[in-house]
């Protein structure tokens, strides 16, 4: 593939990433179970933010497993194929954000300017968690038989193994 070729995936990929206001998680559950669910999210120095809940599933999970995968889809009403959506999936690993942190506030601060008001609200909650989902391992599908890896450290693409 061309490097021009590539060069342009790569910016199709992060327009996914900056078209969406909100990502897929998939965690552990406790007992082995698979979980799927979702949280609006910061995009800020290659890694994602989000501000989740003690009462939702993902947020034990993820304290617990010190792990998540997040994907961004592309619309189906976007898709020239819906058996070859474009799709960015990254497995990372999730940190908690302590309140007493340095980047807590900052990060919030970003969020509020991002999503508005709610966020104000959601930090006078004492069940919320700051979390920082890292990426460590990424792949990218941009249709049939266009599988890439991703470079973290580059964001570069890479020919699928």
């Amino acid at each position: 593939m061309k490097a021009a070729d590539l060069q342009q995936l790569e910016a199709d990929y992060r327009a996914l990433i900056d078209s969406q206001m909100t990502l897929l998680l998939a965690t552990r559950a406790e007992n082995g179970d698979a979980e799927i669910s979702y949280a609006p999210y910061l995009y800020l120095e290659n890694s994602f933010y989000v501000y989740v809940s003690e009462l939702a599933r993902h947020t034990g999970n993820m304290l617990r497993e010190q792990q998540a995968s997040v994907m961004f889809i592309q619309p189906e009403n976007e898709a020239a194929n819906l058996f070859a959506r474009r799709r960015l999936v990254f497995n990372c690993r999730v940190v908690a954000i302590a309140k007493d942190d340095s980047r807590h506030s900052p990060v919030l601060d970003r969020m509020h300017d991002r999503f508005g008001e709610v966020v104000g609200v959601l930090r006078s909650l004492p069940d919320f968690h700051l979390l920082e989902l890292t990426p460590l391992q990424g792949q990218y599908v941009a249709g049939f038989g266009k599988a890439f890896g991703i470079d973290i450290a580059s964001g570069a693409l890479l020919p699928s193994r």
